[in-house]
């Protein structure tokens, strides 16, 4: 007679078995960490871009390894307290989610579900104040064109909150405005002309106007407003918290042509701008990565002039992008970032 072993035994060795061929198939997925959660809670304060660098090696991959809930609301985002758990879907590598409702009972007959916000793909509140203060023209708008000061009341040259300005130009009437002071060109190097940088010094609201002369209240000033500084409706600053890492549908490759503040070395969570935008494909949350130009090295032998190989030196994400340019978040720095460095495609 052959002994059977329990059935405890052969239940045991199947899960084993599964748990092996399971945890086989997700280390194959490329670019997937070793020590990956296989349950990970989000807590307050994450990022996406941090969840998907401790799943990947490379976090612009985080599409192909996100899989959203159908039965869920609103799947595609991702709030402090739910559960991402990795396994498999369809034999892939996947993680999906357990939404943590953080429901508080308040009696047997009632319970409330706390307003949350879902968290965000970057550090969105340092984005948005940089977009407060910073703006592109693109390169088809004469700057000349736009409206400007002439004046303030009782012949001031310089004004400030709750002084009423004169503006010659052509203004919408019941607007809030924004008051710029041009900063430095964006050019590229080839000497193209991708915009020029406008530095957001307050803001004000239209009064009344007579000709093309206009009256308008500064209501804040984060410095003093002069003549000849431009108004323009203040631009939608609402950004999407929804864009996700990832890289871009076409090749492409270009360079960081300036750092706005004029900072020389660039590190991590510093803004850069890019000369690539919209016309080459870009999109908010693309990733793009940093190379270095080689040394050059003399040939001990030959006395040649050698370029040794572009060095990989970080990984930049695309928050804003205009028609020829974009200004990108520097989201990894291996080295100190340079203008001139280029940026291209990652390999996906």
């Amino acid at each position: 007679m052959v002994a059977r072993k329990p059935l405890y035994y052969s239940v045991f060795g199947l899960l084993l078995t599964w748990g092996l061929l399971t945890s086989q198939l997700v280390w194959a997925l490329e670019g997937l960490r070793r020590d990956a959660p296989q349950r990970y809670e989000v807590v307050p304060g994450d990022t996406l871009w941090d969840i998907s660098a401790r799943y990947l090696h490379s976090p612009w991959q985080w599409p192909s390894l996100w899989r959203a809930n159908p039965q869920v609301r609103n799947p595609h985002l991702i709030y402090p307290g739910d559960v991402l758990l990795l396994g498999t879907c369809e034999g892939q590598p996947c993680v999906t989610l357990e939404r943590g409702q953080g429901v508080v009972k308040l009696s047997p007959q009632m319970r409330t579900v706390p307003e949350r916000e879902a968290i965000t793909p970057i550090p969105m509140d340092l984005v948005r104040a940089f977009l407060r203060e910073h703006r592109v023209v693109e390169p088809d708008e004469n700057l000349q064109a736009l409206a400007y000061v002439v004046g303030g009341d009782n012949q001031r040259l310089i004004s400030g909150a709750g002084d009423t300005l004169y503006v010659r130009g052509e203004l919408p009437e019941r607007t809030r405005l924004g008051i710029y002071r041009p900063g430095e060109p964006y050019v590229a190097a080839d000497g193209t002309r991708l915009g020029d940088e406008l530095i957001n010094i307050g803001e004000a609201r239209y009064v009344s106007s007579e000709g093309d002369i206009a009256r308008v209240e500064v209501l804040s000033a984060y410095q003093e407003v002069r003549n000849d500084d431009i108004l323009l409706p203040l631009e939608d600053r609402e950004l999407s918290d929804a864009f996700v890492p990832r890289a871009p549908l076409n090749d492409v490759s270009g360079q960081i042509v300036a750092v706005p503040g004029g900072v020389r070395f660039i590190g991590r969570l510093q803004i850069v701008a890019l000369d690539l935008g919209t016309q080459d494909g870009l999109q908010p949350g693309h990733v793009l990565r940093v190379d270095q130009q080689g040394e050059l090295v003399t040939d001990p032998r030959t006395q040649e002039l050698l370029r040794l190989p572009d060095t990989e030196a970080g990984l930049v994400m695309v928050f804003r992008p205009y028609n020829q340019m974009s200004y990108a978040l520097v989201m990894q720095a291996s080295r100190v970032l340079a203008i001139g460095d280029s940026v291209r495609s990652p390999a996906r």
